[in-house]
């Protein structure tokens, strides 16, 4: 045995079961022992270690278990950095295992040689090492594996190339060797009863709760849905914890942020008190004022303890063991008045965001193709969507129920992911339909090439159906927005304009299925066709870059200063400008006429 036999006899005995990733030389004995593995764990081949380290982030997202992505030495581990940057920045677990050049050869600027610990000290910090004997393993892979697991966080095992060709031999029962053993146990912090009374002070004395989840709250359904109903408050959701709580739920505001909802803005606005369970949102400016409320933190890792915002108690703790002893100390609020109020407040969102979809655009609203989606998803569908104006369509007009998953690059936003992740969520599930919703920007990033890689493998999902919805708006549109809006710029076409592909004839040309969509009529029925096909499948929807992503608390001179940079940059788009300008005053006026918006 090979110590590449070993490492993979290792990997198969923590029960992984793909390693997502791309060949190259300085891995040729890894691959090698693949063959005589019978390809177990599978190999599944990306078209760049960049999208197979976000495929291990997507599968680990949606599995619940360790990613593991291998790359070539040099360029190749070079190209994992940016999804592994996005494990570690949205705290999920994955392992990278990458070559290198022979022992011989380093220190001696050889071919392909990268000082690798130096590359990855900082993305794979809490576990980097390099095997230069035999007798390091298992204990090497164990760690990485462990550590990733424990701590969500990202490792990384370098091999070089002439150690996977060595002879395994184990450690010994000698000096200086170090046995190792398989799994990690199964843990779940609790904070103290005093500091649980304390917490449950404060929530008590609170008239007007909200609640803030994130991705940590996923496992505590049941207990957070217990505090809601027992406080009265309504519950918010930052984007990482979108598939934590139903959306259907009548107290449920939604997405919070620039990307938000406006009942989740009111909710910080006029509360009393705040409790944020497993969440490390990042923008302070959505939460409540410092000297408004008094403020619980619930979160698993003591190292996010006490971020963001002057909590008053922090419990680190698992959140459903942690809610499961804060809840006998909860009383239960008479008054309904400040509940009552939240989900009239949702109510009324609704019905904006109906009229928002309902708006002409030139010639299709992305708003109407993400809303028209919303009711003919699946229960049990996976939603990916990527970075740019698609994520706030995902935000603010998918209604998550029942078994549905959703997730994006929620810290490192980076582009081109939705495609991977989908990818990843196809390996984790098989048997599940998947949606990615992507801007033709991501599309032409990533989105397009790993196309082939669903055409790979789509034959032997139990459910072939993997929709990719390309939002061509012809323009970087987020990114434009941003300019016009904060910079008071006009949109400067050398970097935002964008090339007009035909995805859906790509995607016929390769196997699968594709439509072109350019009327709003359409658009309901392509969804539809699209997600009863036998085979994945893209959309195309010609969509109308003016169409603003305007944050829930846009003030009417950011409008008029976003309105007059299009203008001044293309004096020929001002009717088309106007419609978007338009959907927002229609919700302005429709806000005068809501209980909240009398009262201001």
């Amino acid at each position: 045995m090979k110590v590449s036999d070993y490492v993979l006899r290792r990997l198969r005995a923590w029960d992984v079961e793909q390693v997502f990733g791309y060949a190259g030389d300085g891995i040729n004995g890894l691959l090698a022992a693949w063959g005589r593995a019978d390809d177990r764990p599978r190999f599944v081949q990306a078209r760049h270690e960049e999208t197979a380290a976000l495929q291990a982030v997507g599968y680990a997202k949606f599995s619940g278990r360790t990613g593991v992505c291998v790359a070539t030495s040099g360029p190749g581990a070079i190209h994992l950095l940016n999804g592994l940057y996005d494990a570690k920045l949205d705290h999920v677990p994955v392992v990278a295992i990458v070559g290198q050049t022979n022992r011989s050869a380093m220190g001696g600027s050889y071919m392909q040689e990268v000082d690798l610990h130096s590359l990855f000290k900082d993305v794979a910090a809490d576990y980097c090492e390099t095997v230069t004997v035999p007798e390091q393993l298992p204990n090497v892979i164990d760690r990485a594996m462990r550590t990733a697991t424990a701590k969500r966080t990202v490792t990384a095992v370098i091999i070089p190339a002439d150690v996977q060709e060595l002879d395994y031999s184990p450690p010994e029962h000698a000096f200086k060797m170090v046995p190792s053993s398989l799994g990690g146990a199964s843990y779940a912090p609790l904070p103290g009863d005093e500091d649980l009374a304390r917490a449950a002070e404060i929530l008590n004395a609170g008239e007007r709760v909200a609640v803030l989840i994130g991705q940590g709250a996923r496992g505590a359904r049941p207990e957070v849905e217990m505090v809601a109903e027992t406080l009265g408050a309504g519950v918010a959701k930052a984007l990482l914890g979108k598939d934590a709580l139903p959306d259907d739920l009548p107290y449920v505001t939604g997405a919070i942020g620039l990307l938000g909802t406006r009942p989740s803005y009111e909710l910080m606005r006029d509360c009393d008190t705040l409790l944020v369970i497993g969440s490390s949102f990042p923008y302070t400016q959505f939460l409540p004022e410092f000297d408004q409320a008094r403020s619980v933190q619930i979160d698993i890792d003591p190292f996010m303890i006490g971020l963001r915002y002057p909590f008053e108690v922090n419990l680190v703790g698992d959140a459903k063991a942690t809610l499961t002893r804060l809840l006998p100390l909860l009383h239960r609020k008479k008054s309904r008045k400040w509940r009552e109020k939240t989900e009239k407040n949702i109510a009324h969102w609704a019905e904006v965001m109906e009229r928002r979809a309902a708006v002409e655009a030139d010639p299709v609203n992305p708003e109407y193709v993400v809303h028209a989606l919303d009711p003919l998803l699946p229960d049990d569908a996976i939603v990916t969507a990527d970075s740019g104006s698609s994520a706030n369509w995902y935000a603010r007009h998918l209604t998550f129920r029942g078994t549905m998953r959703g997730s994006l690059s929620g810290t490192l936003a980076t582009m081109g992911c939705a495609v991977p992740y989908a990818l990843g969520a196809k390996f984790a599930h098989p048997g599940r339909p998947v949606v990615a919703l992507v801007g033709d920007g991501a599309m032409q990033m990533n989105g397009m090439a790993e196309l082939v890689s669903a055409a790979k493998y789509w034959q032997e999902w139990d459910d072939p159906r993997l929709v990719v919805a390309v939002l061509n708006n012809r323009d970087l549109n987020q990114v434009t927005w941003e300019m016009r809006a904060m910079s008071g710029a006009p949109q400067f076409l050398p970097s935002q304009a964008l090339p007009d592909v035909p995805y859906a004839d790509f995607a016929r040309s390769i196997g699968l299925g594709g439509r072109r969509v350019e009327k709003p009529d359409d658009v309901r029925g392509a969804w539809e066709w699209a997600l009863a096909q036998d085979r994945p499948c893209v959309l195309d929807f010609l969509t109308d870059p003016a169409v603003p992503p305007i944050p829930p608390h846009a003030s009417p001179d950011q409008i008029e200063a976003a309105t007059q940079a299009v203008l001044q940059g293309d004096s020929d788009r001002a009717a088309v400008v106007k419609q978007g300008v338009k959907a927002k005053v229609q919700e302005l006026l429709a806000f005068r006429k809501s209980p909240s918006g009398k009262k201001r």
